[in-house]
Formats: C-alpha cells, structure tokens, sequence
C-alpha cells in the first residue's frame, strides 16, 4: 500500500470513529472530513510528511467526544429526528427517503410472499431447506440496490445463489439424513456470507467493511427482536380482543400473518439499521457490558458439567450441542464487543472481563474437543461428529488468538487494530467451512 492509500486509509478510520457519534449527521461528518483533509494539506505544505500530517490535523481538531457534545448542544432536535421514519426537508431531500422506503417495501413484501408460496408449495422438509433462499435474495436486494453494486459483484452473488439452490435441491440426499441436515444447518451461513459481499459493496477484502458487516449483524438481531416483540403484543392483544367476539385468528395467524410478515420485517429490520444505525449502536456497549459477565457465569456452569460428566464417552451428543451454541453466543459476544469499542479508548476493566470470557469458552472447547475426538476413536467417524469437530476446531483457534491479543491489549503491548484486524480477517473462515459442508460433506459420507 503506498503512502497516498494509507493516507486514505486512516481517514476513513477517523470518518468511521465519527459516525459512530450519534449527535454528529453524516453531512456533518463529511464536513469535518474536508476540514481534516484542508488541515492535513497545510501541514504537508509545511513539511510533514502523510502520517505526521494526519496525527496533528486529528489532534488539532480536537477531542471527538468535545466535538460531539458541541453538535449535541446545537443541534439536540437531531437526537429526536433520527427516529423518524422520514426526514424533515425539502422534496428534493425526502425523495431519496422515500424511494428507499418504496424499495425496502417492496422487497420486504416480495420476502413474505416467497416464503408462503414455500409453505403453500414445497413439503415441510424442502421448505425449512429452502427456507433461508426465500428470503436472502431480497435482503442482498435490497442492500446491493443501496449500494450500486457492480455488474460483476452481481454476477457473483447471482451465482452463489443459483449453486447453493442447486446443491440443496438437486443432490440426491437421503430424507432425514445427515448430510441433508447439515446442509440446512451450514446453508444460512454461507448465505449469510453472500449477504455481507452486497452490504460491503463488493469490497469484502476491506477490514472496515467488514467490521461494518459486524456490527449490521449485531444491530439487526436487535431491531429484528423488537420489531417481534413489538408483534407479539400487537397480535396478542388482537387475538384477545376477536376471541371476545367469537372470531379465531389462529388459522390466519398460521396461514397467512406468521409465513408473511416474519420475513417482511426482517427486511424492515434490515432497512432501520441502515437508516437509524447512530441510535442502536449507543446501545451495543451497554448490551455487551451486561451479557459478557452473565454468558461468562454460564460457561463455568457448562465446564462443570462437562467435568462432571463422567466418561466423556458417555456424554450426551445433546449437551455437546448446546456447548457448541453457548460457544457461538460467545463468538458473537466477542465479535459484537469489538465492533462497538472506542478504538481510542485505553484498557480497561471490560477489556479484563472480555479476556475472562474467552478463557473460559476456550476450557470449554477444550473439553468438547476431547469429548468429540474421543467419540470419534471410540463409535467412529460420521458427518454429524466430523462437522462438529471442525467446527470446534475453528471456534479454538479464533478464541486462542482473541484471547492472546486481549492479553497483550491489556499488558499494552498490543494495539486495538490487532485484535479488530483478527476478528475480521477470520469471518471467510467459516464461510469457507460452511460451503465445505453444503458442498462436499454429502458427496463424501455418500448423502446418507
């Protein structure tokens, strides 16, 4: 990378650490940027070189916190607008706004109808199979839309999509099989996968891209269950009130409200995030601050078990399972955590906490891959054991590597960059694992 490109790169790391300011308007961002961008032009006038220049220009711009606490009290009415649905302006400002509304609607409409025409068409295995394909197309969609994605980018996640319906529907996969299971279990990932190469813009080889992709995830899991709670209630009540006049909503609620809407307001979850992305993010910190002490205390809970288990020979399949889901909870933990740390901020005691956390989840791997390889010797290899244990697999050596950069965060002998650097540079690998599974495991184990 030559001098210009790093240039570039750190201001897009700053303009990144703006954003994330809820008080602070992306228009307001790209203003402080060309302030930057004039500063570090004088200064390189002056002599300095690129990486000189950006570090005075930043620090003579003073603290970011300061910054966003002036535009908090100038302009507090924009706390309260970022929660309206469409901005206030001229038509030339809420046309875009509501074209993408339009779109997002749309595509959330398209979803729910995909899905009942799979429940109406396909049987309940090919369905659930399915499942994820009915509706991923609409959520890249919608984000390659917003994003122009390039023909070729296109043409790629086009063709990821065909080989995967392909692979699913056309391989002679015994029913209630193995492999036919972990094929519609890895499916969502690989999927998911694709997903993230639209939202990157096809700029998945990008660090910050996929760091953004990170913390979409987190941020969409959080609307997607307020908007289902927010449902529940509302369809609670509504259910409640036509029980009273003798009216059953249950066969709609099957038929019509659950197939359609659930899909729907994913993408509507989808669209907040990218529209209202400055609000949730103030929560993510106060979300990880709760969870990592709690999930940690479950994991000791799991160690336990496992330790008390007996012969691990003996362990029940069951409880490796939900080892593996307690793990992946911690992954995602993990991930979310990083995602919404000050990049800036000096070690602490959460950093402390986190570095707890994963030790912890590495013991129980530790375990579980004993367990596994011991299962393995003792009853032989299957493709159920065998995806297990590549999976725990990577699970150890992303927790071990987490957890020797939190170290050397908090000894400060490693910067922050490394352990968000590692975080995003391991994501392919489980997209690759996930396209192993779905592609070769049925081949290879003969689709039984």
């Amino acid at each position: 990378m030559n001098a210009p490109e790093v240039l570039e790169a750190q201001i897009d790391r700053w303009r990144d650490y703006v954003r994330r300011h809820r008080a602070v308007a992306p228009d307001d961002v790209d203003e402080m940027t060309d302030h930057l961008r004039e500063r570090i032009d004088d200064l390189r006038a002056a002599g300095l070189d690129d990486e000189e220049a950006f570090l005075v220009a930043v620090k003579r711009m003073g603290r970011l916190d300061a910054v966003s606490r002036e535009f908090a009290r100038a302009h507090s009415e924009r706390l309260w607008k970022q929660l309206v649905l469409l901005p206030d302006g001229t038509e030339e400002d809420v046309s875009p706004a509501r074209r993408e509304l339009a779109v997002v609607l749309a595509c959330a409409v398209g979803a729910g109808l995909a899905v009942k025409a799979g429940a109406t068409f396909l049987d309940e295995g090919a369905f659930v199979t399915n499942l994820g394909l009915l509706v991923a197309p609409f959520v890249a969609g919608y984000l390659g839309w917003k994003r122009r994605l390039a023909a070729s980018t296109t043409g790629v996640l086009v063709t990821g999509l065909v080989v995967l319906a392909a692979v699913l529907n056309l391989y002679p996969y015994t029913v209630d099989g193995s492999t036919l299971a972990l094929a519609a279990l890895h499916a969502p990932v690989v999927l998911w996968a694709l997903v993230g190469v639209a939202y990157a813009g096809g700029r998945w080889r990008s660090p910050d891209r996929r760091m953004d992709f990170v913390r979409f995830t987190g941020e969409l899991a959080i609307y997607f269950v307020l908007l289902a709670l927010g449902g529940g209630v509302l369809v609670g009540l509504t259910a409640g009130l036509f029980s009273l006049t003798g009216l059953d909503l249950e066969p709609a609620l099957e038929q019509w409200i659950l197939p359609v809407c659930v899909p729907g307001a994913f993408l509507v979850a989808a669209w907040l995030v990218e529209a209202k992305q400055e609000v949730v993010e103030n929560i993510a910190p106060v979300l990880t601050r709760v969870f990592t002490p709690l999930t940690t205390l479950t994991l000791v809970a799991c160690l336990v078990a496992l330790a008390t288990a007996g012969d691990l020979t003996t362990v029940d399949r069951e409880l490796l399972i939900l080892m593996d889901g307690v793990l992946l909870l911690v992954l995602a933990l993990v991930m979310y955590s990083v995602s919404a740390r000050d990049p800036l901020a000096r070690p602490g005691l959460f950093d402390g906490l986190q570095l707890g956390l994963v030790t912890v989840a590495l013991a129980v791997d530790a375990v579980a891959l004993t367990a596994m390889l011991t299962r393995i010797a003792e009853f032989g290899a299957s493709p159920n054991k065998v995806a297990a244990l590549g999976l725990n697999l990577l699970l150890a050596v992303h927790l071990a590597r987490s957890a020797w950069l939190l170290l050397g965060l908090l000894r400060h002998r490693r910067a922050f960059g490394d352990l968000e650097r590692w975080q995003t540079a391991y994501l392919p690998v489980y997209a690759a694992w996930a396209v192993l599974v779905v592609v070769a495991f049925g081949p290879l184990f003969g689709f039984v």
